[in-house]
């Protein structure tokens, strides 16, 4: 019988001890807690456990724990028409709080449908607002409003979950691939043709430019023609000028002068052959010089 006693004595301590454990809980920093009772709230009056040591009714009550810090959500790619009919691939994230616990347990229960229902939210949010807006603004320092105009968007909707919305940031707004491929192919187009507008104006320019040198060549050739032509003249004129003037000075001598230069004109090639009359009057000055005065 004391065996059974001291038996029954421990397995006493032990449900106490159990019981006294299972009737405690702690909630660590960064946690927020919700005490249920048969699934419904237990304590109505102040349901939210902040960190700490707590107490609860072993057995029929359950603590659900909840993050009390800023969450991400990193939803996949989306690809949105906007208002000028264009396709863009948006990727976003999200950052949420949780800042009423007993409502986000009564809307979701648990933080994967909580991000469930934010993607969602996000996304029809995003829809609504890049479908009226043009791809320049999306590209350009508009951007900032229109994310300020999504998180506005989601985090109205988003209070119904006990959930603040942080932030709703695009983090990439890119043509899909084959669309990108298209504009590609056709900015090439584009400049391909271009350039060859471009070199056809370069030919056409110089053709021109060439034309214009030629007409200009050829007036300054026919200019320098005329005036060589001109000074030509006056030079021979001057020689025969000067021709007249020395005969009549001494023509004995003007007719000497002018066979020897003959002399010289004739006999400078050596491989040429004159039959000539020794008396002939090409060679009188040879034989019969000129007097000396």
């Amino acid at each position: 019988m004391r065996n059974i006693g001291a038996t029954l004595f421990a397995v006493g301590v032990l449900a106490f001890f159990l019981l006294a454990w299972s009737s405690l809980f702690i909630v660590t920093q960064g946690e927020q807690a919700l005490v249920l009772r048969f699934g419904a709230v237990a304590y109505p009056d102040h349901p939210v456990f902040g960190p700490g040591l707590h107490v609860k009714k072993p057995l029929i009550e359950d603590v659900v724990r909840y993050d009390a810090r800023v969450l991400d959500l990193d939803p996949p790619a989306e690809q949105i028409i906007l208002a000028d009919q264009k396709r863009i691939e948006v990727d976003s994230y999200i950052r949420f709080k949780i800042v009423d616990p007993l409502l986000f347990y009564q809307a979701v229960r648990t933080e994967d449908a909580a991000r469930s229902r934010l993607r969602e939210i996000v996304n029809n949010s995003t829809r609504r607002v890049l479908g009226n807006v043009m791809l320049p603004s999306v590209l350009s320092a508009e951007r900032e409003s229109i994310m300020h105009d999504i998180q506005t968007q989601v985090a109205e909707v988003a209070k119904a979950l006990g959930v603040d919305v942080v932030d709703v940031r695009i983090r990439r707004a890119d043509l899909p691939l084959e669309t990108s491929q298209a504009i590609y192919r056709r900015m090439e187009s584009e400049r391909q043709r271009e350039a060859a507008e471009a070199r056809a104006q370069g030919a056409e320019r110089a053709q021109e430019i060439r034309a214009a040198a030629e007409r200009e060549r050829t007036v300054i050739l026919a200019e320098a023609q005329r005036q060589a032509q001109i000074l030509r003249g006056q030079g021979d004129a001057e020689a025969n000028r000067t021709y007249a003037e020395a005969y009549s000075a001494d023509p004995q001598f003007f007719a000497f002068y002018r066979s020897l230069h003959a002399y010289q004109q004739a006999l400078t090639d050596q491989s040429t052959t004159y039959v000539l009359s020794p008396d002939s009057d090409f060679f009188k000055y040879f034989a019969h010089p000129p007097e000396r005065r």
